[in-house]
């Protein structure tokens, strides 16, 4: 699957995903909802990788993680928060740089409909 197809496939699941528990629920729930859905399509999909931070020589370890990398190329990042903020798109996007993944989705499953939930983040 290409990059466009593996994208396609995410939303798919993400939209199963909320369609059968809707909105209200802790990020933890949808992250595991998400991740279960993705592994049964066939998709290699990590969950809460660690992503270190790299400053000149110096490899530091120093707690971030992605929710969901999927393929090795898209990182998934899951919220359920009345709305989405500018602190979360700065989030996602320093998670693009720092693990040279050029696309990133940002889910906000606390929403009535989804594709008002949904963000997609080019690097």
């Amino acid at each position: 699957m290409n990059r466009e197809e593996i994208f396609k496939t995410v939303l798919d699941c993400s939209f199963k995903v909320h369609s059968a528990l809707g909105p209200g629920l802790l990020e933890s729930a949808y992250e595991e909802c998400l991740f279960y859905e993705l592994r049964q399509t066939g998709l290699k999909v990590v969950k809460q990788k660690p992503l270190p931070l790299v400053y000149e020589d110096v490899k530091l370890e120093i707690g971030y993680r992605v929710d969901l990398l999927v393929e090795d190329q898209i990182i998934i990042e899951i919220k359920s928060v009345d709305a989405l903020a500018d602190i979360h798109m700065a989030q996602i996007l320093t998670y693009l740089k720092l693990s040279n993944c050029h696309l990133g989705l940002l889910i906000n499953f606390n929403v009535k409909h989804l594709k008002d939930g949904i963000k997609r983040v080019i690097l």
